[in-house]
């Protein structure tokens, strides 16, 4: 079969983009689940979408492909064009700009009138005979409605369809459209819209811009959905063993880290009768969307688990356990930015003044060992840290230890 940029599965290039390219761990010889036509063909396609991004590392396993970007100077996602090859058949191309050409502003067809317009003045023009069957038609005109690019509106017995209105001015949102294509969860919504525009150069650049969770978008519109219907789903993953492991949840929050642009979902895990963190980045496929009772019962318990969530860490006891943490810090009258850091950035928990130069910060985690690099920024001013989980605090006094012997301090201090 000849070379085709288009793919059918974008699951199959999503991992192949991930394993191979983005994280650089493989070669060509790990590939051993397809033939080496398939890796190939793959290969292909990616550099076709990423050339100018690709770069190749010798090492004793073989060569290894990689992806390197700058993200300060990257104004559009790149990983976006492979979102963008969606394969297509002859009859769908031959629709697309057939009814958009037949369905002229302000002109409405019935599905009869449509089909003897494309037999006489598009069909008959091939030399060789093309057919199209009008169930073919009248999905692809249902399709159209649902996508919003037709309106169809019932007379009598006929059902007519038209163009839709365009009457919104592209070019006056032109950098509102651009900063949602970089920014947005669903960025690749804009980048679409971003291609209507001529060519050129974006105003806005990038200090922090996460690329990656372009190849998750399909997951996380699913995830959405499913949310919004309150419907829960069945979602399939790959272990790092490579196993496929599948398993029913119910969506309830998408979670965002602003360090790594990493994406989760906090969902109702129904066999363990728990809530869980998924990455999205491990899941391949949202699948089996069915109606929930109680849907709003699941979210009051997310609600009050995230009073005493730090990241997306669960301890491993029961869901309702939690750890505490009290942390002293020095802060002086005349060092109020502190204060206001320590407030800021804490992500629950309280604050007490104990004297004039000195504040308790005191919380209740399900995971206090995701707190520690927070904590870690204090070093200097700690007074005294103490927490709940043993092993939590003698990771923490070891670093503390760690440091001081590095800068020469001879006592580190105890818990």
């Amino acid at each position: 079969m000849a070379f085709n940029e288009l793919i059918k599965n974008f699951d199959n290039i999503r991992q192949l983009m991930r394993d191979f390219y983005v994280f650089g761990f493989k070669s060509r010889a790990d590939f051993a689940d397809k033939s080496a036509r398939s890796y190939d063909n793959e290969r292909r396609r990616i550099e076709s979408w990423l050339g100018e991004y690709m770069y190749f590392r010798q090492n004793a396993g073989g060569k290894n492909c990689f992806i390197s970007v700058d993200s300060r100077k990257i104004r559009h996602n790149p990983f976006y064009k492979a979102l963008k090859a969606k394969s297509f058949t002859a009859n769908d191309i031959m629709l697309h700009f057939f009814l958009l050409d037949i369905l002229q502003p302000g002109e409405k067809f019935t599905l009869r009138q449509l089909m003897e317009r494309l037999d006489a003045a598009y069909l008959s023009c091939f030399d060789e005979p093309v057919a199209l069957d009008i169930s073919t038609v009248r999905k692809k005109l249902a399709e159209y409605a649902e996508l919003g690019l037709i309106e169809n509106e019932k007379c009598g017995r006929e059902l007519y369809y038209e163009r839709s209105r365009d009457e919104v001015d592209l070019d006056a949102w032109h950098d509102a459209v651009s900063f949602f294509a970089e920014t947005n969860q669903i960025g690749v919504v804009g980048s679409f819209i971003e291609d209507k525009f001529a060519a050129g150069s974006s105003v806005f650049s990038y200090k922090h811009h996460y690329l990656l969770h372009a190849l998750e978008s399909d997951v996380l519109l699913d995830l959405l959905a499913a949310m919004e219907h309150k419907q829960c789903v069945r979602i399939e993953s790959c272990s790092s063993k490579g196993n496929n492991i599948s398993f029913r949840v119910l969506p309830l929050k998408i979670y965002v880290s602003t360090q790594s642009g990493r994406r989760y979902v906090m969902c109702w895990f129904f066999k363990a009768h728990r809530i869980i963190f998924c990455r999205l980045d491990n899941l391949e496929r949202v699948l089996e969307a069915k109606d929930v009772r109680d849907y709003d019962k699941f979210c009051a318990m997310a609600e009050q688990m995230e009073q005493h969530l730090w990241g997306v860490s669960m301890n491993r006891g029961p869901a309702d356990a939690l750890e505490h943490v009290e942390l002293v810090v020095r802060i002086s009258s005349d060092e109020p930015y502190i204060l206001q850091c320590l407030k800021r950035e804490k992500r629950c928990g309280r604050v007490e003044k104990t004297d004039a130069e000195h504040y308790r910060f005191i919380a209740d985690v399900h995971d206090a060992g995701e707190m520690l690099p927070w904590l870690r920024t204090f070093i200097g001013r700690i007074e005294s840290f103490s927490c709940s989980n043993k092993d939590v605090a003698e990771k923490f006094w070891q670093d503390l230890a760690e440091v001081y012997a590095m800068y020469g301090v001879k006592k580190a201090g105890e818990a």
